[in-house]
This record gives structure tokens, C-alpha cells and sequence, in this order.
């Protein structure tokens, strides 16, 4: 077995001089000393790792599972077999996946390195979450699936004893609107009934009132989902008062956090949530607040039996590859480089209304005035409705990506309520983008808009 902190010892008979090997022993050390720290505290460094560190670290685990054993009998219908070489470079080598069927977080048999290396991940995700305004969570975990699927594995595992007859017909979750698809769907694909309080219009933001979320209260609820972060005009809902609505009910709450990581204010609402009441699980996209590839989600929970259950309703072995992108955010970027990345964010934040204000005086629109940390939405009411219609293709045309445009005359999906009275263009400065991006993406909106005014 290499002691790779004492490998010099292996030549003090050779040519090579003692203060040589001395350097490069201090060398050698000082890149394993991060990943020794690791080991020993479990929780994300507050320096960046270097790339070399992190493919170091990921090649040892990898390298203690059991597919790459060169004299092992493989005889399981599931031995991580792979077609090319290239499976191991987008698993990081991690083959087997991570978990055992029907239970995310066991350890895998033929996977010890995965099984470390996802122990570690779970660690590094609630220290994360700690540091960054929540610090009364118990426990996370980083699930491979996206946010909506997140949410139904949620409510699936925290649902009711079917077997009790006197539950049988608890299947409705109260439901303060958002419009978005996946979390409807989460909802279908569980096979309950969503029960939704409409939002309501509040100057220019749309919230969802608190007296009628109680309200539509009913025998057959068994929980109720909350929101921090969606697009304006929608507002974050009141997560105090739900999370005691819930704890008197003795309803499941369930907090979408889904790129709202990024921001204290709204991270500061769920601790105060968690303070005053019942939480059970806060559902946070990885891509959105941790720059990783799409397809992970951190669930994190005041209890660690909350988390127990979710982890034991996993159908299936789990894929690596969700878990392995969200460590390597959290060893690329530390909590140093997560801070600057934050300030970065308000910064672009503030540019971003400052440069729309500038632009509405010149083509007589508005900001709106809505609560977000991370978009700003502007009036369109100048705008003629074919042209609402064909503003988004031309932004696009022009290399745009992610504005949203709302349409009086269209869907009032995506409102979070009915008839809300003005066009609107929404755009976000959320974390990881430049303030050129911004900057850009202004100025070809304004281009596009005074066109459009031309006809």
C-alpha cells in the first residue's frame, strides 16, 4: 500500500537528493491536503480545489468499486458493464450508480467508492445549505432527479397509511397557484388532487392570501406545497404563517426552492418558516443555484427521519451522475467562491432594474413593482397584440435566451392568476450570469421594441 504523504521514504537509497525529495514531498502534500481535510471534516472547503484535485479525488473512489476489479467473476444481470470508455468519463467512473433498490442512500455492495463519495456529497450538501442561510435543517441529500420529480418523490414518501381505512381519502395537497407545469405533474404522476387557491392582484405583484389557503381547508388535505422563488408577477408565499397553518393541521409542508439558494432574503424565509412551524422538506434545483448540469435536485428537511423516508421511497438504483456534478460545484467553487458569486448576483441585479428603469423612460414603459432578488419585469403596454406575439421569436432571432413574455390576449399561464391587466417581459440575473449578458440582452429588447414602434 502507497502512503503517498511519506513516498519519498521509498528512495532515500536513490541518487536523488534528500532536499529534492523533501520539495516534492511538500508539493505532493500540499495537493493532498484538501482532500485529507475533506475526509476528516466533511464539509465544503472554503478555498476552490483545483480541477486536478477534484479528478484525483473522483478517480481513487471510482477506483474502489468492483467494476474495475480485473480478476473479479462477474455474474449479476447488473455488473456496470459499459459499451466504450466514454461511460466513464460523463459517470466520472461511477458505473454502479449510487443506492440500492428502494433505498437512495444504502450502501451499494458493488460500489464502496460511490457509497463514499455519495456519503460525502450529502455531507457537503447540508453543510452548503447551513452556511447559506439555512441553519436549522437537520439533514439533505442531492436526488437524481429534477425538481418536479423531486417533489412527487416527496409527497409519495411523506403520504398517508393508505392501509388505515380511516385515511383512505387524504390525497388532496392545498395548492396556492403556480404555474408551472412540472409541479402539476408531480401532483398527476402521485395520482393526487391538487386543490388551488388562485392568486390574487396586489398593486402589480400577484400573491396568493393566506386567509384562503385556511379556507379551502378540508378533511381529504394531507398537505400543502409553498413557494420562494418564481417569475414576477408572482411574489414568494407567506412561509411563516403556512408553516404554522401547517403544524395546526397536521399537514405535510413541502417549501419549492427552486433557484432561490442564491438569495438570503428569500433563504431567510424559510428559516423563520422552520422556526415558527412545520417543514418538511425544501426542494432546491441543482442546476439553478449550483451551476451543474441539469438533472439533480437537494432535498433538505428539519428531520432527519423526514429525509429517511424520501430516501427509502427511491424506486430503483440510482444514477452517479447528478450526485457527482453537484460535489464537483461544491469543491470548484467553495464557500468563498459561492459568497463572491452572490455578491456578483445582487450586483447584476441591481444593474439589471437600473438599466430596464433606464430603458422604460425612453420607450414610456414601467418596472413592476414586485418582490424578487433574482428577475426584474417590465410593461409592455405600448405594444400592439401582434406584436406581443412576435416579441419573443425576435429576441431569439437576436441570441436572447430565457426572457418571458406575457400576452394579455394569450394564456394567462404562467400569472399565477386570472386576468392580470398588463403585457409584461420578464428577465433574471440570476447566478453565474455576466453583466453582459444583461447589458446585451437590454439593448437588444430596446432595438427590437423601438422597431416595433416604427410600424
Amino acid at each position: 500500500m502507497v502512503d503517498f504523504s511519506k513516498i519519498v521514504d521509498s528512495f532515500k537509497s536513490s541518487a536523488i537528493p534528500q532536499n529534492m525529495l523533501n520539495r516534492g514531498q511538500l508539493v505532493l502534500n500540499n495537493f493532498l491536503k484538501p482532500i485529507k481535510i475533506l475526509f476528516e471534516q466533511k464539509s465544503v472547503p472554503k478555498e476552490p480545489w483545483s480541477d486536478e484535485q477534484i479528478e484525483f479525488l473522483l478517480q481513487v473512489l471510482s477506483n474502489m468499486d468492483t467494476d474495475k476489479d480485473d480478476n473479479a467473476a462477474r455474474v449479476g444481470e447488473r455488473e456496470a458493464r459499459i459499451a466504450s470508455k466514454l461511460h466513464l468519463k460523463t459517470s466520472a467512473g461511477f458505473c454502479h450508480g449510487v443506492g440500492r433498490s428502494g433505498f437512495l442512500t444504502a450502501a451499494q455492495p458493488k460500489a464502496p467508492g460511490g457509497s463514499i463519495m455519495y456519503e460525502i456529497t450529502n455531507y457537503l450538501a447540508r453543510n452548503f445549505l447551513k452556511n447559506f442561510g439555512l441553519p436549522n435543517i437537520q439533514k439533505a441529500i442531492v436526488c437524481p432527479l429534477c425538481t418536479g420529480m423531486s417533489l412527487a418523490l416527496c409527497l409519495g414518501a411523506l403520504k398517508p397509511d393508505y392501509n388505515d381505512k380511516a385515511l383512505i381519502n387524504k390525497k388532496t395537497v392545498l395548492f396556492p397557484q403556480i404555474d408551472h407545469e412540472s409541479i402539476l405533474k408531480a401532483f398527476a404522476l402521485m395520482g393526487f388532487k391538487a386543490k388551488l387557491i388562485k392568486g390574487k392582484v396586489f398593486g402589480d405583484a400577484v400573491r396568493v392570501p393566506i386567509e384562503d389557503i385556511k379556507a379551502n381547508l378540508d378533511e381529504n388535505c394531507f398537505a400543502v406545497v409553498s413557494i420562494t422563488s418564481f417569475f414576477p408577477p408572482r411574489e414568494n408565499d407567506n412561509l411563516k404563517e403556512i408553516s404554522k397553518f401547517a403544524k395546526e393541521n397536521e399537514l405535510v409542508h413541502i417549501i419549492i426552492n427552486a433557484y432561490g439558494v442564491q438569495s438570503p432574503e428569500w433563504m431567510s424565509l424559510i428559516r423563520s418558516a422552520i422556526d415558527a412551524g412545520r417543514v418538511d422538506a425544501i426542494i432546491q434545483s441543482t442546476d439553478k443555484n449550483f451551476l451543474t448540469p441539469i438533472g439533480g435536485a437537494v432535498i433538505a428537511s428539519p428531520s432527519k427521519e423526514t429525509i429517511l423516508r424520501i430516501s427509502q421511497a427511491y424506486a430503483g438504483r440510482a444514477s452517479a451522475t447528478p450526485i457527482v456534478n453537484f460535489l464537483i460545484s461544491m469543491l470548484s467553487l467553495g464557500i468563498n467562491g459561492y459568497q463572491e458569486l452572490i455578491k456578483k448576483q445582487k450586483d447584476n441585479r441591481r444593474l439589471l432594474e437600473e438599466k430596464l428603469k433606464e430603458t422604460a423612460i425612453r420607450v414610456n414603459e414601467r418596472v413592476l413593482d414586485v418582490f424578487n432578488p433574482v428577475a426584474v419585469a417590465l410593461s409592455l403596454n405600448n405594444l400592439k397584440k401582434e406584436q406581443l406575439f412576435s416579441l419573443g421569436g425576435a429576441l431569439y432571432n437576436l441570441r436572447v435566451t430565457g426572457p418571458r413574455v406575457y400576452n394579455t390576449d394569450k394564456n394567462q399561464f404562467g400569472t399565477c392568476c386570472d386576468h392580470y391587466p398588463t403585457p409584461y417581459i420578464v428577465m433574471n440575473s440570476a447566478i453565474g450570469a455576466e453583466s453582459k449578458d444583461i447589458i446585451l440582452a437590454i439593448e437588444r429588447f430596446e432595438k427590437v421594441y423601438k422597431k416595433f414602434n416604427q410600424k
